[in-house]
């Protein structure tokens, strides 16, 4: 065996060159140092797409967080928090990701909308709420019980004379008798 890895004749597919040793001058390969030419592979590296950078990632996210707060807003609008805090979140998110997806950076915009819109009627379900449980309280005199309850302090006596004037107040009001727990 020799110990030349690349013997010239008949087999060799790169026969020896016109310089000493049978080398070429750019490698013991013809066009370059490797097989192909001068890349690894024989294949160049692909073009940037947009010059000197590739573009980055949509950031989808605040969207997408828009769009599950306000899904849960709705879902507990019967609170405050729920309906009103938690909507006014979604929309702010909102509005933040559509101007995201108009300066290019998202591409939800659909996703992002639809949060936006589901915020809003949160906020208005939430807000109907509030009224309806106001009207309610006033309409059970729940209002005359905590001043009943405040005014009467630590004397029990007058603590029970508030709580059977609001069992009266509620079996006129709604025709129900609530039996005390005790």
């Amino acid at each position: 065996m020799t110990d030349n890895p690349y013997p010239s004749g008949p087999s060799d597919p790169y026969p020896s060159g016109p310089y000493p040793g049978g080398a070429y001058p750019s490698g013991p390969y013809p066009g370059g140092p490797y097989p192909g030419g001068p890349y690894p592979g024989g294949y160049p590296p692909p073009p940037m797409p947009y010059g000197n950078y590739y573009p980055s990632a949509p950031k989808n996210g605040l969207g997408v967080a828009a769009l599950v707060v306000a899904i849960i807003a709705l879902l507990s609008s019967f609170s405050i928090v729920g309906g009103v805090l938690l909507g006014t979140v979604a929309v702010i998110l909102g509005f933040i990701a559509r101007s995201r997806v108009k300066s290019g950076e998202a591409t939800n915009g659909g996703v992002a909308m639809a949060g936006l819109i589901l915020g809003v009627i949160s906020i208005i379900a939430g807000l109907a709420f509030i009224a309806i449980w106001v009207g309610l309280f006033k309409q059970i005199g729940a209002g005359d019980y905590f001043d009943c309850m405040q005014q009467a302090g630590q004397n029990r006596r007058a603590v029970q004379q508030c709580s059977e004037e609001f069992r009266q107040s509620m079996s006129e009001n709604f025709s129900i008798n609530p039996t005390p727990a005790r």
